[in-house]
C-alpha cells in the first residue's frame, strides 16, 4: 500500500505560482510513476502531467506545457506539480497518483491516489 498527501493548494491570482506537494508513504516510492490530475467543478477529471521513477522522462497536457513542472525527489518521498502563469482555467482539486508499473495520462490506470487539493485562481 501507499498513502499519498496532497498539499500546496490554495486561493491566487491569475499570473501567480503555487507549488503542490505529494508526500507518500509505505511502499519504496521511487518504484512508482507519479502524476497529477485535476477536476474542475462540473467537468472530468483530467491528465495534468506525470513524471517516471527516476525522474528521466515527463509528460503534460498540452495546456500546461511551458507554465508547470512535475519533479520528484525520491529521497524525501515526494513529487512536486510547479505552476506558474496561472490562469483562470486552472481552478480545480489537483490529485497526485502513483503508478506501480511506469506512468501515463489515464487515472484508471494508477494504483493509488491522494485526497485532492483545491486550487483557486481568480481574476
Amino acid at each position: 500500500q501507499v498513502q499519498l498527501v496532497d498539499s500546496g493548494g490554495g486561493l491566487v491570482q491569475a499570473g501567480g505560482s503555487l507549488r503542490l506537494s505529494c508526500a507518500a508513504s509505505g511502499r519504496p516510492f521511487s518504484i512508482y510513476g507519479m502524476g497529477w490530475f485535476r477536476q474542475a467543478p462540473g467537468k472530468d477529471r483530467e491528465f495534468v502531467a506525470a513524471i517516471s521513477w527516476n525522474g528521466f522522462s515527463t509528460d503534460y497536457t498540452d495546456s500546461v506545457k511551458g507554465r508547470f513542472t512535475i519533479s520528484r525527489d525520491n529521497a524525501q518521498n515526494t513529487v512536486y506539480l510547479q505552476m506558474n502563469s496561472l490562469k483562470l482555467e486552472d481552478t480545480a482539486v489537483y490529485y497526485c497518483a502513483a503508478k506501480r508499473f511506469g506512468s501515463g495520462s489515464r487515472y484508471d490506470d494508477y494504483d493509488y491516489r491522494g485526497q485532492g487539493t483545491q486550487v483557486t485562481v481568480s481574476s
